[in-house]
């Protein structure tokens, strides 16, 4: 299902905004507060909640954000403290990935940034505490674009952190293309020195962010990445994990059939093979397309098979990557089988019937390519 930024789903009657901002998750809210003299959960509760209707994540955030305002000290370092005091307890400092917390504790980095980019070191000193409770990589880019300098300094520190959630703000919250974050200012290639200190992390969460963070970078800084990759293979990682981060931080750049990122993952641009591409001559929309193909080349030879489709348009056409196999080729041909469903239904990319394309790709080159028609 496709989501936009504010959680609209687009099967009917549900709603991610819904799901996650409610009467019971604004109570739960409001629970972390009521130690707070004069603080009135259900004065905030109906501020919030009757403003919700009809409002993605975003908005809800910054509803509750205004609620709580309203009875927070109008001062920042007051209402710093407020928010320090009223944080719920950290995340299991035990796991190692995958545990982002409830989205409605963002709230705390949202007042963070609305009210402390004029007192940046508290502001900070916020942040660093509520991301161990939920991820701060929105909350911090204000903060980046305001005073660049002193958070990467705070940054650098933080590098060092105990907690692995500090840990990953440091690189999740410099990606240069974080998905639905505020752009940066900030030179791209200057948080590359707090990779350099993040990539030999025992943490998955971290080294996820690492290798993401890396591309988002290979789109407009491809041989830095580069660089840094090789640089890394006598660092402190295991190399199961670099290999690992390696192949997670080119695969934009692998789809792309960049040689140097192929190089380096181990997949010669230039080796030989004698490849056949069989396709049906005709499909319907809805029905699966069947890609066969059969792969011949020096035994040993490391190969990456992914396929694009090129899509029949009204005014033109376009063009998606899939991913096939990752193999080795042995003593006798690699055969491989795919059932691609030509989606009718599908929200994201609508097909039109007439001529389409199926072009292999080994290595990163295109070896062989077959049409067919698309009928509706």
């Amino acid at each position: 299902m496709a989501r936009g930024p504010d959680g609209a789903g687009a099967r009917s009657g549900y709603s991610l905004a819904d799901q996650l901002f409610n009467p019971a998750s604004a109570a739960d809210l409001a629970a972390c507060f009521a130690p707070l003299p004069g603080f009135d959960a259900q004065r905030f509760l109906d501020a919030a909640l009757p403003r919700f209707a009809g409002q993605g994540i975003h908005a809800r955030l910054g509803i509750l954000a205004d609620a709580l305002e309203q009875q927070l000290p109008p001062d920042f370092p007051a209402m710093a403290e407020a928010l320090l005091a009223c944080l719920p307890p950290p995340l299991d400092p035990s796991r190692s990935d995958d545990d982002f917390g409830r989205f409605i504790h963002a709230v705390f980095g949202v007042l963070a940034a609305r009210r402390g980019l004029e007192q940046p070191e508290i502001g900070l000193d916020v942040i660093h505490a509520a991301t161990q409770r939920f991820t701060m990589e929105y909350a911090i880019r204000p903060f980046l674009n305001a005073h660049p300098d002193l958070v990467m300094a705070r940054l650098a520190l933080w590098a060092e952190d105990d907690n692995y959630h500090v840990r990953r703000l440091v690189s999740e919250g410099t990606r240069p293309r974080l998905p639905w974050g505020m752009g940066l200012t900030l030179d791209p290639l200057r948080p590359l020195a707090l990779l350099d200190r993040l990539q030999g992390d025992r943490t998955r969460f971290v080294t996820r962010s690492v290798a993401n963070h890396l591309n988002d970078l290979s789109k407009t800084h491809p041989d830095a990445v580069l660089e840094r990759l090789r640089a890394w293979q006598s660092g402190p990682q295991t190399p199961t994990e670099r290999d690992w981060m390696a192949r997670h931080a080119l695969r934009t750049a692998v789809k792309r059939g960049e040689p140097g990122a192929l190089a380096l993952l181990g997949y010669r641009f230039d080796a030989a093979f004698d490849v056949r591409l069989t396709l049906p001559a005709q499909v319907r929309i809805g029905e699966a397309l069947v890609i066969e193909a059969r792969i011949d080349g020096p035994k040993g030879t490391p190969v990456l098979v992914d396929y694009r489709l090129r899509f029949h348009r009204p005014g033109g056409s376009a063009e998606k990557v899939f991913k096939l196999k990752t193999a080795r080729l042995g003593g006798g041909p690699l055969l491989l089988k795919k059932a691609h469903r030509m989606k009718g239904d599908a929200t994201t990319f609508r097909l039109h019937p007439g001529p389409h394309t199926v072009i292999l790709q080994l290595n990163g080159r295109d070896v062989a390519e077959a049409g067919f028609d698309l009928t509706g």
